[in-house]
């Protein structure tokens, strides 16, 4: 992963029905790039876990809370100095309505606010901006909308992005001082550029026009596996496009979350966030883009058997571009012959796919590239991933 000549630090405070997208994008990102990141959680000790739940909308007026998986916490609350981080994150979810009670955390992040550190928002955790005092004098935020009058009886000053007629046409963010706040998961992109960015990031490519990746998703494409490259990709400034064979721009792609209970064999399939789909299949044209993402979950074996999928993966072989997979997404490149002759990141779960269709199957925590492949045997290798894929792309970034 990353390496940087500055070591930047930060604490992420976590309880259980934290927002999952809103976690681990900023966790991941950060990761990829040689962030130090502690996970923290009050009466919890490093090694615990945090139950984390997705905020998504399925049709009814308000948003659906479902239970998808758990974060294990890398450091003891009781052990956390605020001097030694560079910068607090606190995602949303319910969890924050019971730390805006609990006055060792109301007071932690009072002292990154009075330390002029960085705080960083999503969606309801604006909470704890409250009960910490950090909005008064007028600090600008934004939020989850039911949020607006909280802020303002705080002596905040609410910011909404113009124009916007819906949550999901919400890209921007807000940053005032210290304090960075997001609406939540669809607008995580900019926001986790103004993370970096306000941690000293440089992001710089070896390219003279931006990077251009296209992901090739399905429903039940896996939920971390599509959401955090994507929007780690939006913040290095990359044009990102999502699409499917069978839905247009604007529509919706289920996504699955696969949690490893106990005494399981294997992960156990939950319902995670629905993805919007970005452009239309019939308008890409393989010579816009550098690189082909294919995420991993169950969607590649609906592409696979799509013969325009196929056909589109062997356009981007013939115009040797990059090509990148997590998971299972290696389905599909086996399936046209991109994995032949290739080391590929492989669970046990792959290793017979890849072997068949003439890879070799490297068994590694983290991401293995040969020449202009990269791919991650897990969401949980997606740190390593991201970095392997933001190399091939020419871009980087430096502390």
């Amino acid at each position: 992963m990353g390496s940087s000549s500055v070591q930047k630090s930060a604490l992420l405070l976590c309880g259980d029905y934290m927002e999952a997208y809103e976690t681990l994008v900023p966790l991941y990102i950060l990761q990829s790039f040689g962030v130090s990141v502690h996970c923290v959680s009050p009466n919890r000790n490093s090694g615990d876990r945090c139950v984390m739940a997705a905020h998504d909308f399925t049709g009814l007026e308000l948003y659906t809370e479902l239970v998808v998986d758990q974060l294990t916490l890398t450091a003891s609350f009781d052990d956390v100095t605020p001097d030694n981080y560079d910068a607090i994150i606190i995602p949303g979810g319910r969890f924050t309505e019971i730390l805006s009670a609990d006055e060792r955390c109301v007071d932690l992040v009072a002292r990154f606010a009075e330390l002029k550190k960085l705080i960083f928002t999503s969606c309801h955790s604006q909470v704890m901006l409250m009960a910490a005092g950090a909005l008064a004098g007028g600090v600008k935020c934004t939020a989850f909308e039911s949020m607006k009058p909280l802020i303002e009886f705080s002596g905040g000053e609410w910011w909404q992005q113009p124009g916007i007629q819906s949550m999901f046409e919400i890209t921007d963010c807000v940053k005032d001082g210290n304090v960075v706040s997001t609406v939540g998961w669809p607008t995580l992109g900019h926001g986790v550029r103004v993370l970096l960015e306000s941690l000293g990031g440089q992001v710089s490519s070896l390219k003279e026009n931006q990077a251009s990746v296209l992901f090739l998703i399905g429903d039940y494409v896996e939920d971390y596996g599509i959401n955090v490259p994507f929007r780690a990709l939006q913040a290095l400034g990359c044009k990102v496009d999502a699409v499917t064979p069978n839905k247009k721009k604007g529509e919706m792609c289920a996504t699955l979350v696969y949690d490893l209970e106990e005494a399981r064999q294997l992960p156990a399939e939950k319902r995670g966030h629905n993805f919007l789909v970005t452009a239309c299949w019939d308008d890409v044209c393989v010579d816009d883009y550098d690189c082909v993402v294919v995420p991993g979950g169950r969607s590649p074996e609906l592409l696979v058997m799509n013969p325009k999928a196929v056909a589109l993966v062997k356009k981007f072989d013939e115009k040797d571009k990059v090509f990148a997979a997590i998971g299972q997404g290696k389905l599909l490149l086996a399936a046209t012959g991109v994995l032949k002759g290739k080391r590929c990141a492989s669970g046990k779960g792959m290793k017979v796919m890849v072997k068949v269709a003439g890879g070799e199957a490297v068994v590694s925590k983290g991401c293995v590239t040969d020449g202009k492949l990269v791919t991650a045997a897990s969401a949980s290798d997606l740190p390593a991933f991201l970095f392997g894929l933001s190399t091939a792309l020419g871009v980087s970034v430096m502390f």
